[in-house]
């Protein structure tokens, strides 16, 4: 049966301007890290897409690496867009990166524009798309001049084989310097997608601000710090999570007596909210105005609903911001 989109799925959804341009996010988009690899059921990959899509989700980020293997969660989602989505792909927002290690070689890796150009187009024939609509470079290369990575960048918007350029990873220092030269190329950085979650702050001490001023969009990811900040681990490591099952990412020693009592603490404001703890913990990175989108990771079609009902609270009195912060102290 051909797949019909819920025609009620933009009703529910908020859509928030991304920076100074004329692109509007989905306050969730859905991040391919996992659960789109080989290994990963495709039936369920299509559900999640779906799930998300009916939901009013129109952003989807991917990058070269994604898998595993590397570039199986493109070639994966390259089949979803041809078996489900090909009259929709103009509601979508299809998002790639490059900068961490693809393949053997020189050339594979960092931010040199032999390697981004290369991995771009590479990209593009395992999704079978003429086009991304946002491009990142994924990660700051220290041995690349920053000239170098962001003509790259803007040499793509010109052939036409992305719409929009971002960042990732970037440190204020060198996010600032980036976002000036983009400018003067006259292709200005859309956004930017940093880690940030309440138990990873660093984006308060500089980026956000500087992200206002020069009106550029913010997408962080791991808003859940990799699933800690959900009521899962807080009677002990099930079977099926993450850390049972991977370990790769999220360790059980990350998981200490003192990380502990401080989900519970967050978990009892979260009940006091009516909400569940993972729901706080995005409302609470969307209660700035900043933010343009959070990314969330689902390996079940009911995460996603579950995560995108956060938008029914995310204003906090001063009294639950203080307290949330003498927890997270």
């Amino acid at each position: 049966m051909t797949y019909q989109p819920a025609s009620n799925r933009y009703e529910n959804m908020e859509y928030r301007r991304c920076g100074n341009s004329g692109l509007k996010l989905s306050a969730f988009s859905l991040g391919l890290w996992h659960n789109f690899g080989e290994n990963s059921d495709f039936e369920n990959s299509r559900n999640l897409i779906k799930t998300a899509f009916d939901n009013g989700i129109t952003h989807f980020d991917l990058a070269n690496n994604y898998g595993p293997p590397p570039g199986s969660a493109e070639t994966c989602f390259g089949k979803i867009l041809k078996t489900d989505f090909n009259n929709y792909r103009d509601e979508m927002i299809i998002s790639s990166k490059a900068g961490y290690t693809m393949w053997d070689g020189p050339y594979g890796d960092w931010g040199s524009k032999k390697y981004l150009t290369s991995s771009l187009d590479q990209s593009l024939k395992r999704m079978d798309l003429e086009y991304v609509d946002i491009f990142y470079h994924h990660r700051p290369d220290p041995e690349t001049p920053l000239e170098e990575t962001m003509a790259a960048l803007n040499l793509i918007v010109q052939q036409g084989k992305a719409l929009y350029v971002g960042i990732s990873n970037y440190r204020p220092a060198e996010a600032e310097k980036a976002f000036k030269i983009l400018k003067e190329m006259g292709t200005p950085c859309l956004i930017h997608q940093p880690k940030y979650s309440m138990f990873e702050r660093w984006v308060e001490d500089g980026l956000l601000d500087l992200l206002g001023k020069e009106k550029v969009g913010c997408i962080p990811f791991s808003p859940l710090a990799q699933g800690l900040l959900t009521d899962k681990y807080l009677n002990g490591i099930p079977a099926d999570s993450r850390v049972a099952t991977s370990g790769q990412f999220l360790k059980a020693d990350h998981i200490t007596p003192e990380r502990l009592e401080k989900i519970m603490a967050l978990n009892s404001i979260a009940q006091e909210r009516g909400q569940k703890l993972a729901q706080m913990a995005l409302a609470w990175i969307l209660r700035d105005d900043r933010i343009t989108s959070v990314l969330i990771g689902s390996s079940k079609p009911e995460q996603i609903i579950d995560s995108i009902k956060a938008l029914e609270n995310t204003n906090f009195s001063t009294a639950e911001l203080e307290k949330i912060n003498s927890i997270l102290k």
